[in-house]
């Protein structure tokens, strides 16, 4: 539920992240390659929406900063 547009541009992001994966090899990337293996694309497209939204909560929660390191 929640704000329609910021639930949108976290799936327009995620599709962004899913479209590059074989340029990186970071965590969530790895994560997502593993999921794309048995799932189809858009329901892995919103599950790293998702997982994006909850890192940008716990960031916001704790204000901390991201220091994502590469699997």
């Amino acid at each position: 539920m929640g704000n329609r547009y910021l639930r949108k541009l976290l799936v327009v992001g995620a599709h962004a992240v899913l479209f590059h994966r074989k340029r990186c090899s970071d965590a969530l990337r790895s994560w997502a390659d593993r999921l794309m293996e048995t799932k189809p694309f858009k329901l892995v497209a919103v599950a790293t929406a998702n997982k994006l939204a909850r890192m940008a909560f716990a960031l916001m929660r704790d204000d901390a900063r991201y220091a994502g390191t590469p699997a």
